[in-house]
């Protein structure tokens, strides 16, 4: 298994991490808590490389 490193640093890391994580989310059709609310079987073909499924998709 592959690890993802995700590093931020500073105030202007840490906007761009959270603009990261925001489009991440939405390219993968998940609302803030985790649930899908998706309509397209594209989104969720990859989406263990960054969530956990376990009822709700969390960060790995």
């Amino acid at each position: 298994m592959r690890e993802i490193l995700h590093t931020q640093g500073g105030q202007c890391d840490n906007q761009i991490g959270a603009k990261f994580w925001e489009v991440v989310c939405a390219e993968h059709g998940l609302d803030p808590t985790g649930r899908y609310q998706g309509d397209q079987d594209l989104q969720l073909e990859r989406i263990n490389v960054y969530y956990n499924d376990d009822g709700l998709f969390q960060l790995r």
